[in-house]
């Protein structure tokens, strides 16, 4: 039994070796009692090599998934009129619709480009900020969705991915902690009130060319702890860096899911885990001239007020800490607010007032 079971962990961790995104079966975690080991054992491995990895038996219904795909598809498929209706009330107002071209994500990363080539809409907790957090910063995260009316069932089944994928990501976190040598539960005391948001990116076909230097998502990082995505089969134009500084195609797709570390991840294990950076290239005009591509993003994010420093085993005796402290919220606004264009210190004030009139 004892080679059996190491047997068993061997070769799915020599798997996970084998590509810069291994693919892990969760669904062993249900079937076998060892494979919870091999589990973590997989995905601290990937998290060391790219912060990458792709997911099987992740437990979300399809039926789930491909409801919230199909109705934001046909939301990006109406009139520009019709989802302006809902877009995002200024400049900084985390939730809603965003038009094309009004997010550069490499400034997130101090890098001047021209504006990303996609349209998206966004969703959050919907739930009310915790006492104790300033207004003017509270208001980031709390803020009011901005829900369509068509199609007529968007913001069903929106709620019900955006709860799936909060269940499924504490589960993840879970793992993490097993595969940090910390115990299971550990990540809960930062996951009280996630402050967790669902995106929709929709890069239209190109109606014409892009500027130099303009991408469909500018090289950056994300900025949580984790993010889980679902994308269509021979539409991506995602791509990592990988360890040898080269740019190499994700190709798995939905029901599968990838899943990405965030900055949050990479300072709380200081620099064991890796945020990797990465981007969404323009299609090959002269293959696919006019592809469109959609994903469904899930940015998972501690508590507004989680002090994020490094973990007790990611920093050995005599050894310190590469990054200062932060808090998950002050981080995440920040890292936001560079990537929008247009943002003053005015927003902050125009989102409390916006709160206040609702």
């Amino acid at each position: 039994l004892e080679f059996r079971r190491v047997l068993f962990r061997s070769s799915r961790v020599k798997e996970a070796v084998m590509s810069d995104i291994p693919l892990i079966d969760l669904s062993q975690q249900f079937e076998n009692p060892y494979a919870e080991v091999s589990i973590a054992e997989q995905i601290d491995l990937a998290c060391r090599r790219s912060g990458f990895f792709a997911v099987r038996g992740h437990g979300i219904p399809e039926t789930v998934i491909e409801r919230c795909w199909q109705v934001s598809l046909q939301f990006f498929a109406l009139s520009e009129e019709e989802k302006l209706k809902v877009k995002m009330p200024f400049s900084g107002y985390p939730y809603g619709f965003a038009a094309m071209e009004g997010e550069t994500l490499s400034r997130s990363r101090g890098e001047q480009a021209p504006p990303d080539l996609k349209e998206n809409f966004s969703a959050g907790p919907n739930t009310k900020p915790p006492p104790g957090i300033a207004s003017d910063e509270a208001v980031f995260v709390f803020s009011e969705n901005q829900w369509p009316q068509n199609p007529a069932d968007f913001q069903e089944a929106w709620e019900s991915c955006y709860e799936a994928m909060t269940r499924f990501s504490s589960r993840l976190m879970s793992l993490f902690a097993l595969a940090l040598k910390l115990p299971k539960d550990y990540f809960d005391q930062f996951l009280q009130l996630p402050i967790s948001a669902l995106r929709a990116n929709h890069y239209p076909a190109l109606d014409k060319p892009p500027l130099q230097g303009q991408l469909r998502a500018g090289a950056h990082s994300d900025y949580g702890s984790l993010t889980l995505l679902f994308q269509e089969e021979g539409l991506s134009g995602l791509e990592i860096l990988n360890r040898q500084k080269k740019w190499t195609p994700v190709a798995q797709c939905k029901p599968e899911m990838i899943v990405n570390l965030g900055d949050i991840m990479e300072r709380w294990t200081n620099g064991r885990w890796i945020s990797t950076l990465h981007r969404v290239n323009l299609p090959d005009t002269n293959k696919n001239p006019n592809q469109s591509r959609m994903s469904l993003a899930f940015f998972h994010q501690p508590d507004w007020d989680a002090r994020i420093e490094c973990l007790p085993t990611c920093v050995s005796p005599g050894e310190t800490a590469k990054y200062s402290v932060v808090t998950s919220g002050r981080h995440l606004m920040e890292r936001f607010h560079s990537t929008v264009l247009d943002v003053d210190d005015s927003t902050f004030s125009q989102i409390e007032e916006k709160n206040k009139n609702n």
